[in-house]
């Protein structure tokens, strides 16, 4: 040793040499010391709760909506593919079972390649390593970041097996578009589960690690597939798959699809949902992996969404053309996709509706581009007309007809509303906000307080019935006037009287308002109000005859369903139960019980006369459409034609819908519940009806009397029964014997 130290002394350079590494490792091990005592807790990881959205589902099991910063499908490793681990490791971490955080073995791999391959430098993380960042570190590349980076890896692995690092990892990873694991990255892009996913999809998800949003096979799909490239040839050296395999999986084109935004089949109920949930659970609510399942049925509620959208077009098919949207300065060259990403993003797509650039314009045709790229050709006079004046770089909307076969169309500027319930139960089958929830969030169904117009009527009738009116009693229909207020019948004819059935099926105003007149507004509007239609908000003059109060289309639905569910009117819900990720329920509705709002004999009568109007009246077509006659049934159309609704029923199904403008203006001269409204609710009751047999709604059992084919209360029947309303009893035939005396006994008045 003696000699040693003596030799070092005089040759000071050599000692210099090998105290310095000596020196270093010992401050490397005094660092590692310091750092490793500062090492986070590894809670959030032998705990591990990862974030899950909050998630909205149909009550037959299909997503409606998903809230949350990361999208996550926690899949545990058993139930990871086979295939799909193997390839992740042979590309990220091919000793991840044989090393203890750090491989070292890999390290000397990559420092030998970088010094031959400077312009294509290789790291060395291990999967441990990737983890350790991902979930305690930054991105930065720091001396002391690295040596934190390496510490941390030793120590998950001395706590966490390898099976449990490898199923953190896998659904952890970010993966692009707000993908966070595999599970989540595989629904992102393919729309299918992992166990579906073909070689070359695999390659692609096995590829992102490296580069998420540089690899995004959406953004660049053909980065995308060069990255594929490299993965399957990894796959191919490490005996993975063959050649052959690997071949045919480069071949095959990728079915990406775009990520969805939240507008989707049921945004607006969605939301509703979503609102409920922060209340209750705070911003946890998108971080729980909370599954809210609601009483929607999927195929019901996009026959709502798809017939008001369809109706709405129809619509504006009607107006003339607005013009352009905008008109962008659209650059040529390589320039030119940057700025179509950034005119979709200000102009996305309306579902069906789709945002088009104009890129050229000539006397025969008209091409435009699609927020996925594909370009697309408009021709013939009608579709060439009103782009005449336009400029390259407007931005218009388009509609595919068929297979590549497009339409120039414009966004609606009406909007509308569709609800359904189960009349018994409340539960609400379906519920359309609005035209699309990415334009307008307000909810239209629940907020929107509108004029109801004639669908206003059959409460009316109803006090009526209360009173002891019935299908024949005869109403004078001639006009009325109250200082400068003159009402008129829609269709402009009067008549000297029509008895209820009458009145009722051909929606004439004169006979609601002699009936208003003769139970008295406030009598009328109490009785609405049974209904669970706002007092308050409802007029107290006979203009309360014609709907010119203010109702939601929510509350007409559940007004209706009184009439369905022998007088019994049900309050709607919307969310079945709540579950945490881990599927236990964790709160389960308690329906409300219906209210008494008339009597059952009372709802039967007053059926009797919609059905009247759905067989024979103005809303006649919802027969004819559906080809049933168990239907139930009232259209609306306020002045102008400013609201336009149908609101009707089946025994078990009720179902209301509206459309108008935000900001009320007429509709168009020839717009009406009957031509707007009820095409949507029939089309909408065509699915949920389906399947269900014809059920005539039955009489009670008690108070009623059935007299040929009309009904009566039994404290009414015969002459007690009213006659009539504003009409002269006719006189006695001139030679008509003498009365012997007896009369009758006198009917109560009406407004008694």
């Amino acid at each position: 040793m003696r000699a040693m130290l003596k030799f070092l002394v005089q040759r000071p350079l050599i000692g210099a040499l090998i105290a310095a590494p000596l020196v270093l490792l010992l401050l490397g091990a005094i660092v590692a010391v310091f750092i490793w005592a500062r090492l986070p807790d590894l809670d959030s990881l032998t705990d591990y709760q990862p974030h899950q959205p909050l998630r909205v589902m149909s009550a037959d099991g299909q997503l409606l909506g998903e809230f949350g910063a990361e999208r996550r499908r926690f899949v545990p490793l058993k139930d990871m593919p086979k295939p799909l681990q193997d390839a992740l490791l042979a590309v990220e971490d091919s000793d991840f079972y044989v090393h203890s955080g750090i491989d070292y073995s890999g390290i000397a791999r990559a420092m030998w390649h970088n010094l031959l391959h400077p312009r294509s430098l290789q790291g060395a993380s291990t999967i441990t390593q990737q983890l350790a960042r991902n979930m305690f570190l930054t991105n930065r590349q720091t001396l002391t970041r690295k040596m934190q980076e390496g510490l941390l890896a030793i120590k998950i692995e001395k706590n966490l097996s390898k099976e449990q690092i490898l199923e953190i990892y896998m659904n952890q990873i970010l993966l692009g578009n707000k993908a966070y694991g595999f599970g989540a990255a595989a629904e992102r892009y393919f729309g299918k589960p992992l166990d579906k996913l073909s070689t070359g999809e695999i390659a692609v998800l096995v590829g992102l690690p490296k580069n998420p949003s540089g690899y995004n096979p959406v953004l660049y799909p053909e980065r995308a597939k060069r990255r594929q490239a490299v993965v399957l040839g990894r796959l191919v050296a490490v005996g993975l798959v063959t050649a052959e395999q690997a071949k045919a999986a480069r071949e095959q084109p990728l079915d990406v699809r775009r990520p969805k935004r939240l507008s989707g089949v049921a945004d607006h109920a969605a939301e509703q949902v979503r609102a409920e949930m922060v209340t209750r659970y705070g911003e946890e609510a998108y971080t729980r992996g909370l599954t809210v399942t609601t009483t929607l049925l999927y195929a019901e509620q996009s026959a709502a969404q798809e017939a008001l959208r369809h109706a709405l077009f129809e619509l504006e098919r009607r107006q003339p053309f607005r013009g352009p949207e905008a008109t962008l300065d659209l650059p040529e060259g390589d320039d030119l996709d940057e700025a179509l990403d950034t005119a979709f993003d200000a102009y996305p797509d309306l579902g069906e509706l789709r945002a088009a650039v104009l890129l050229k314009l000539d006397k025969n045709a008209a091409e435009l581009v699609l927020s996925d790229g594909d370009q697309i050709t408009l021709k013939g006079a009608q579709s060439l007309r009103p782009l005449q004046n336009l400029k390259r770089g407007a931005v218009l909307r388009v509609l595919e007809e068929g297979k590549g076969r497009w339409q120039l169309s414009q966004t609606p500027q009406a909007e509308g509303a569709v609800v359904t319930l189960d009349p018994a139960t409340g539960a609400i089958r379906s519920l359309v906000g609005g035209f699309d929830f990415a334009r307008n969030q307000f909810n239209s169904a629940t907020q929107a307080y509108r004029q109801p117009g004639s669908a206003f009527k059959p409460f009316i009738y109803s006090a009526l019935i209360e009173q002891g009116g019935w299908a024949g009693t005869l109403v004078s229909d001639e006009p009325v006037q109250v200082g400068d207020w003159a009402p008129r019948n829609y269709d402009g004819q009067y008549e000297e009287a029509l008895t209820l059935r009458q009145g009722l099926a051909r929606s004439k105003n004169m006979v609601t308002i002699r009936i208003t007149e003769a139970l008295g507004p406030q009598r009328a509007r109490a009785w609405a109000a049974r209904f669970g239609l706002e007092e308050e908000k409802q007029p107290l003059n006979l203009t309360l005859a014609l709907g010119t109060g203010s109702v939601t289309p929510m509350q007409m639905a559940q007004a209706y369903a009184a009439f369905a569910n022998a007088g019994q009117r049900p309050t709607a819900w919307l969310i079945d139960r709540v579950q945490d990720a881990q599927g236990n329920v964790v709160w389960k509705a308690d329906p409300p019980k219906p209210q008494t709002a008339i009597s059952a004999r009372n709802a039967f009568m007053t059926s009797q006369l919609l059905a009247a109007v759905a067989r024979e009246g103005t809303a006649a077509k919802a027969s004819s459409m559906l080809g049933r006659w168990d239907l139930y049934g009232k259209t609306g159309t306020t002045n102008d034609a400013v609201d336009a609704w149908f609101c009707g029923f089946q025994a078990s199904r009720v179902g209301t819908v509206w459309i108008g403008y935000p900001q009320p203006r007429s509709l168009g001269e020839r717009e009406t519940g009957g031509g707007l409204a009820l095409p949507v609710w029939a089309a909408t009751m065509a699915v949920a009806l389906r399947g269900q047999p014809s059920t005539q709604l039955a009489p009670p059992a008690e108070g009623l009397v059935h007299e040929g084919d009309d009904w009566f209360y039994t404290e009414f029947a015969g002459d007690l029964a009213i006659a009539r309303i504003g009409v002269k009893a006719p006189e006695p035939p001139a030679s008509a014997p003498e009365a012997d005396g007896q009369e009758p006994p006198p009917r109560p008045p009406i407004n008694q």
